[in-house]
């Protein structure tokens, strides 16, 4: 069991426990010794499923990466290719396999395929003359894994790409799987609410593969109140600018990838006297990151200022703690204080932790880059100077800083001005393309298409209107003790998040105006419960909302929902479902097109 999953209102480990199942009666299907070739992209997700001790019990003795040419020796009776419908994949598989075939004992070959097998595939393996060596052709449905109490994600690092640059729904069609998968688990959601394209194709399909499976009715009691399917086009502000949560920004300048986290590993080497001619580690440290850890699930979602003071707090109570032993007299009391010296030890190695992380973020969040980064960011989401081209951003240009922070600059300011005078834009792909090299300008087609870089048409700009309408900026921000939660951006709260709070108090009607501004249709649904399933909510019991982010979601609007679920009079918590955990770096690098 993994506790921090069922510390909610929610317990998420039904839906770890069954997918572990379904893996584990895949793997018995395949008797005697196993040795699994991965796909490189499928190993961090399912090391949050199943950790090599389940592997091992159903005889998997050897694990490989999905590489050309030979397979490494493995004296094994199975062998199993755990991969993602890629015909690339195949082309590797049919070399694994041929190459296979001419030597040493004849071993049996499995195919699964993660979430979906796919004709295509099959074709290419039948073409490349091998689709007969596999005895075991199956797919493995995991469409949403279990990152943490409240959160669950299909890491499908394409989705935003293949939704609005392909029109290749793949990742909805998963998408409205996973949802089925989750009522036929925890009940059947009564109401769907939806802003965007993608939500209304989600909706859709979740309605006519319910209309397919008339036959049986769900009996399982509701456990959520509501559904909200959000277009991730629909505010493509967000992801733009810099978060500035203690996890979000350990994302930004690190990279957080499946809950890990790799870090420079010189802040935690422990210092000895004496030995200041040792070498430092080169290996770089790897931390898990989610609510089983007691110190980051207080921390995590705090604006990084605040995070200070709660470290300091932290470290006067351990102190303390220890001090007690000194006070520990008689047997029972020494005994006492012996058995609380490992929570005390860990939560010790926690704060080491921790404090080194926050030196590391402090020393760039201190930085005059990193300043002037996020006063011209600020300025862009309150609305000054955002419709000429601005001077920081050509010295960044200039001195040729990364070309993505550029890129998430301009397209901030593209986004809230509803579009760049065509002067504008015409001067800034110039620049980017004269500085870091014409074969960008693919990678300008596509932020065109995707709607973050763009003319504006019309010549009116609308984000005045939502940002007003829907308070999108915030002048005076408590980010030590926040009251909204715009203190995720220290003044801006996301526009998304934002939909969310607005629709469960005082409802869609409220905002209709700016709805018909933003992308996309926005609907309501309901789907009937059988008789006797109804809920009847008790008095001060608060209302589960779902909220599933179809192109993405940020750390920064999941510190912002937690912070909405935490309000005593707030009335609905949340769980936070998407087809893939980005920040804006990630979210460019999946949009830009690689140069051949």
């Amino acid at each position: 069991m993994a506790a921090h999953l069922s510390y909610g209102r929610v317990n998420l480990n039904v839906l770890r426990e069954a997918v572990r199942r379904e893996l584990r009666e895949f793997l018995d299907k395949c008797a005697g010794s196993k040795a699994i070739v991965w796909d490189e992209y499928l190993t961090g997700p399912f090391g949050l499923i199943a950790q090599y001790s389940l592997l091992k019990e159903h005889e998997v003795e050897k694990m490989f990466t999905l590489k050309g040419s030979r397979l490494p020796a493995a004296d094994v009776k199975n062998i199993i290719f755990f991969v993602r419908p890629r015909l690339e994949l195949m082309d590797i598989i049919a070399e694994n396999v041929l190459s296979e075939d001419r030597r040493g004992p004849a071993r049996d070959f499995h195919i699964l395929f993660v979430p979906r097998r796919s004709l295509l595939c099959e074709q290419r393996l039948k073409d490349l003359g091998v689709l007969g060596s596999f005895i075991h052709r199956e797919e493995y449905s995991l469409d949403l894994i279990p990152f943490d109490g409240d959160l669950l994600s299909m890491e499908s690092e394409g989705a935003f790409k293949e939704c609005y640059l392909e029109g290749d729904q793949t990742s909805l069609y998963h998408a409205a799987k996973g949802l089925m998968t989750l009522q036929a688990l925890y009940g059947t959601i009564p109401q769907i609410f939806g802003k965007g394209e993608c939500a209304r194709q989600v909706a859709n399909m979740m309605i006519r593969m319910k209309r397919e499976f008339t036959g049986s009715q769900n009996s399982v009691f509701p456990v959520f109140d509501n559904l909200l399917l959000l277009d991730r086009n629909v505010d493509l502000l967000t992801p733009l600018a810099t978060q500035l949560t203690y996890e979000g920004l350990i994302d930004e300048i690190y990279g957080i990838q499946n809950s890990y986290v790799k870090l420079p590993p010189e802040k935690f080497t422990p210092k000895k006297q004496g030995d200041g001619g040792k070498e430092l580690p080169t290996e770089a440290k790897k931390l898990q990151l989610n609510s089983a850890e007691e110190l980051y699930a207080e921390i995590r979602d705090k604006n990084f200022n605040a995070v200070g003071s709660v470290l300091s707090k932290k470290a006067k109570i351990i102190s303390a703690a220890f001090e007690e032993r000194h006070n520990a007299k008689t047997v029972g009391e020494i005994k006492q204080f012996v058995s609380q010296l490992p929570h005390m030890q860990a939560a010790r190695g926690s704060l080491a932790n921790h404090t080194s992380i926050a030196e590391l973020i402090k020393d760039v969040t201190t930085s005059e880059d990193f300043f002037d980064k996020l006063t011209v960011e600020q300025e862009f989401m309150s609305g000054v100077d955002t419709d000429k081209v601005n001077n920081y951003i050509e010295d960044c240009i200039a001195q040729k800083h990364p070309l993505i922070k550029v890129l998430r600059l301009v397209c901030l300011q593209s986004v809230c001005n509803s579009g760049l005078k065509q002067k504008v834009l015409d001067y800034y792909k110039r620049e980017i393309l004269q500085t870091y090299g014409y074969e960008h300008i693919l990678t300008l087609h596509n932020l065109e298409k995707a709607g973050l870089l763009k003319p504006q048409t019309g010549g009116r700009n609308s984000y005045p209107t939502i940002r007003k309408t829907l308070r999108l900026w915030m002048d005076d921000v408590n980010e030590q003790n926040p009251t909204d939660i715009s203190y995720v951006y220290s003044g801006y709260a996301p526009l998304s998040v934002r939909l969310a709070q607005l629709l469960s108090r005082p409802g869609w009607r409220s905002i209709e105006e700016v709805l018909r501004i933003l992308p996309g249709p926005h609907f309501e649904e309901r789907q009937p419960l059988p008789t006797g399933l109804q809920k009847k909510r008790q008095p001060g019991e608060n209302r589960v909302t779902l909220i599933f982010f179809l192109g993405g979601v940020t750390f920064a609007e999941i510190a912002a929902l937690r912070f909405l679920s935490q309000l005593e009079d707030g009335g609905t918590e949340y769980v936070i479902a998407t087809t893939k955990l980005m920040n804006g770096t990630s979210w460019m690098e999946a949009l830009m097109e690689k140069p051949f």
